[in-house]
């Protein structure tokens, strides 16, 4: 195994203990893990759009989604409604003040990125705090595997491109690998743990598959249009946190979504 790719597995477990922490001891612990993977990622995503600059907004809507997480860990809609409230204004208040100062140079699609950063990621994350355990190791790992079968699935088949317009890089090969590997992981934890009927857990492997690959493509296109490889730097061997979430950040609301359909591992 070469440098590069030992570098990436240590980094990936790594990655894992600081979320390991807030599952173990839950409760404000777990809002607090959360609000630093969250805020990291935000803080990327933001650099992506704004690479220099910008230093205000950035900083207030980290504050806005540790405040998001923190109302929605209260479960009080009121708290909710007043930290979603506290996002809008920050970004109105930034166009404002920055259209009184220079019209010309101010842009309303800065106020829209804000917002769109928080719907994306705290609103996405907030979901981890209504997961049991056992749902939310499923759920990181449904996005890990179907990373990591992808990668190398495509590495060794990979010749025929799925969406070279949008990701030259990856291959059908990688896709089938990724799908197989996800498939492969919810047939077992549902042997092990589930509730539900085996072909449910199945299906549930393609639908949280389906989730991960495109959460990729979305955040390709998204690197594609604004030309840049990597989200950032933070992480040896993956490049940015925001990279190495993507897919995560659909699986989450897709497995929400399928939860309430059917309890795959109870109440």
């Amino acid at each position: 195994m070469d440098s590069s790719h030992q570098k990436r597995i240590l980094t990936g477990a790594l990655l894992l203990l600081v979320p390991a922490t807030g599952l173990y001891f839950g409760g404000w612990v777990l809002v607090a893990v959360l609000a630093l993977f969250c805020g990291l990622a935000l803080w990327e995503y933001l650099s992506l759009f704004w690479p220099q600059g910008r230093l205000s907004l950035k900083i207030q809507a980290v504050a806005c989604a540790a405040l998001l997480l923190a109302a929605f860990e209260t479960q009080n809609p009121v708290w909710i409604a007043l930290a979603l409230l506290a996002g809008f204004w920050c970004a109105g208040f930034g166009f404002l003040f920055g259209y009184s100062r220079s019209p010309e140079n101010t842009d309303f699609r800065d106020a829209a990125v804000f917002l769109a950063g928080l719907v994306y990621l705290p609103v996405t994350f907030q979901f981890f705090l209504r997961l049991s355990p056992l749902e939310t190791v499923l759920v990181i790992l449904a996005a890990a595997v179907s990373d990591t079968a992808a990668f190398y699935a495509g590495t060794h088949l990979g010749k025929r491109k799925i969406w070279p317009q949008i990701s030259p890089k990856k291959s059908w090969a990688g896709s089938v690998g990724s799908l197989i590997g996800c498939l492969a992981l919810c047939l077992g934890m549902g042997q092990a743990f589930g509730q539900a009927p085996w072909w449910a857990f199945l299906i549930l492997g393609a639908w949280l598959n389906a989730a991960a690959q495109m959460g990729d493509f979305f955040e390709s296109a998204l690197k594609r249009a604004l030309d840049i490889k990597d989200s950032g730097k933070l992480l040896p061997g993956h490049g940015g946190l925001l990279d190495r979430i993507d897919s995560l950040l659909l699986i989450i609301p897709a497995y929400a979504l399928a939860r309430t359909l059917l309890p795959f591992f109870g109440q």
